[in-house]
Order: structure tokens, then sequence, then C-alpha cells
């Protein structure tokens, strides 16, 4: 299984919806509302015309808690969305499956067309979390503002929305939106029956078992690179620590 990572190259993403518009305009649309809302795939092929025409956000329940989210819509989506429906009634799914059928359109068709407008283009990565991680990224990349995203994601700690992205967590950013009761919530888990002393045991025997790995017979290549990239992320992470000073 491929590694479905957000579309971060422009260039690349013009060219996927164009792929798109060659198959059909509906996948476009579909594709256009996933990059400019956020919004899951499934949550998109739910909705009927009168759910989204001419309106400026759109409302949805999201995960298993249906936490409800308001998903504003761009100015320029909303003109696309206008254009797609006009002279359809509001009772009729947005995007359909076949002509010859009024049902909406299912997730495994639109994750095989996602996959083959992403061959012609020779974008692998594609999957059915391709519109949410690449409005994802480009969203940090527009604002910086991770727990906006963690929060719309209903992620439980921004270090996994930055490894839903593909991005490096910004250590010093988490470290400053910590809060006294968060930091009361650390302390007793960390002292209570020695849990911190005794994960750092654990992080330490296993950094013992990889140097071991280093010092023995030649590995995969894709090994050393994992170490490097761990290397690079722990000490990364170890310089933001030092130059967090307590208050």
């Amino acid at each position: 299984m491929n590694w479905v990572a957000p579309i971060t190259n422009e260039e690349t993403l013009r060219k996927f919806r164009e792929a798109l518009l060659s198959i059909d305009k509906k996948y476009y649309i579909l594709f256009e509302i996933g990059i400019g809302t956020g919004l899951q795939l499934q949550d998109i092929l739910a909705f009927r015309v009168g759910d989204v025409r001419s309106k400026d956000s759109i409302e949805a329940e999201i995960g298993t808690r249906k936490i409800r989210h308001t998903f504003p819509i761009p100015p320029e989506l909303k003109a696309v969305i206008d254009d797609f429906t006009a002279g359809r009634g509001d009772d009729e799914y947005l995007i359909t499956g076949y002509s010859s059928t009024k049902k909406p359109l299912s997730r495994e068709q639109a994750y095989r067309v996602f996959k083959q407008a992403g061959t012609r283009i020779g974008l692998k990565s594609i999957g059915t979390q391709t519109m949410r991680k690449t409005f994802a990224w480009r969203y940090y990349k527009q604002t910086g503002d991770i727990y906006y995203i963690q929060h719309l994601l209903n992620h439980a700690s921004p270090s996994i929305t930055y490894r839903y992205i593909g991005e490096k967590p910004n250590i010093r950013v988490i470290y400053d939106r910590i809060t006294e009761n968060e930091n009361v919530k650390a302390m007793d888990y960390l002292l209570k029956d020695r849990n911190g002393a005794a994960e750092i045991d654990s992080i330490i025997a296993q950094l013992r078992q990889i140097r071991h790995r280093l010092t023995k017979k030649r590995q995969q290549p894709s090994f050393y690179g994992r170490v490097d990239v761990l290397l690079e992320q722990i000490q990364e992470t170890l310089r933001d620590f030092d130059q967090t000073e307590p208050d």
C-alpha cells in the first residue's frame, strides 16, 4: 500500500486537476470541494445540491463522535459549485454515479478515478485521504496554525497532525500552547509509578538496539535512511527543549 501524501507542488496540483477534468467534471468538482474545505470523501458524496449551492459554508458532523464543524467555502469554489449545480434540483445528489442513475458516486469509483488521474501524471501517492491532506497541508503552510487543523481533523495531539500532513513538528509552537492544566496532568502521569523514567528507559533501550545494528553486519539501505531521519528529529527536539526555559 502506498503512503498517501498531500499534493504540495502547485504544478502537480494543476496537472491533477486537468486530468480529473478530462475524465469528468464531477471528479474535478469533488476534488475542489475536498481541498477547499477539508471535508472527507464520504461526507462530500452524501451532499445533495441544496446542501452546498449558494452557500458560504457547509455544516457537517465529523468523526465517530459526530462533532459538528463549519467548513467555509472560498468565493472561487462557491462560483464553481454554483455553475456545476445550475438547473439541478435541490434534492439531487451533488456527485452522482453513472449518468443513468441518480445514486451518489461510490467511494470505490472515486478512488479508482483518482488513481487513474494520478497515474496519468506520474503521481503514485494518491488515495481517499489525498484531498483532506492537501487541504490541511496548504492551510498549515499559509497560516502556521497547526491547532486549527488538529481541531478540524479531531486529532488527539498536534504531533499526530504534523505526521498526517508530512511535516516536522514545530516543538516550540507546541511548548508555547501547553496550558498550566496540561502541565499538571503531565506531571501527575510522569511521576506516578515512575512512568516518565520508565518511558525514558524504554527509549534508551530502543536506541541501544539501533546502535547495536549499526555496529554489526550491513543492513538494508532504507535502515540507514530511517536512522538518519530519527537522529535528526531527536537532535532538533532536544535543541528546542534546551532553549525552552521553565518558569
